[in-house]
């Protein structure tokens, strides 16, 4: 007991005054919330876990001094949770707005305070029948466009036959040894079917793949045999 009460005695005259030194040179840089910050910290910056109050209030996750991702309360009653980037809402969040009957609320993705909408489905699978394996890949968002890649042993897959490919929308294009469809309306469904040698080159697969995706952009998906 005499060893445990003398290490209380000693943080409280001197680990304290450094603990709470710490927490008061700690900043943070929205100046709604920087009044007072309990958390973590990193060379004289909120970092880490913690929580600022100010004007407005936030709980959640600092770093280098910004909050990054939490709860954003504002004076009126007003939240935000989420995700956060220099102050502003960024990436995926919900707003929930006080009413007199009824709370309002954007939940969806965020860029630069403003709200860009729902968070699209991710794409989905409705058949697959004779495939390995599958992947989707957004490699831009200029072009609305499903490219179908067949793949076989980690290169191009040479055996396919049959090939067909249909989409809910969109014209038929091609680049290289990938095919599909360009100027898509989001959600589409597209259907793909071919005959293709297994992997070691001993029977046929027929093979049916049809697939959703809701989020518009330039979409690659690797299917392997």
């Amino acid at each position: 007991m005499k060893h445990i009460l003398t290490g209380v005695f000693f943080f409280l005259i001197f680990g304290l005054p450094q603990y709470v030194n710490a927490q008061e040179n700690c900043k943070v840089l929205v100046p709604q919330i920087d009044s007072i910050y309990t958390g973590k910290c990193k060379n004289g910056l909120a970092n880490g876990k913690g929580t600022a109050i100010g004007i407005d209030s936030f709980t959640g996750f600092f770093s280098k001094g910004w909050p990054v991702k939490g709860t954003y309360t504002w004076a009126g009653g007003n939240s935000y949770t989420g995700d956060l980037n220099e102050g502003k809402r960024n990436g995926e969040g919900k707003l929930t707005i006080k009413l007199a009957d009824r709370d309002s609320i954007l939940n969806g993705l965020w860029e630069n305070d403003k709200y860009l909408g729902p968070k699209p489905n991710a794409p989905r699978v409705i058949i697959k029948y004779n495939i390995d394996s599958y992947n989707y890949k957004k490699v831009g968002d200029t072009k609305m466009r499903v490219l179908i890649n067949l793949t076989q042993n980690g290169s191009r897959n040479a055996t396919v036959s049959n090939l067909r490919i249909d989409a809910s929308s969109g014209t038929e294009t091609a680049i290289g040894n990938l095919e599909g469809f360009e100027n898509i309306t989001f959600p589409v469904i597209i259907k793909v079917s071919y005959t293709t040698m297994n992997k070691i080159k001993t029977m046929t697969l027929n093979v049916n793949f049809e697939f959703e995706i809701s989020e518009p952009g330039d979409w690659v998906v690797d299917i392997a045999n």
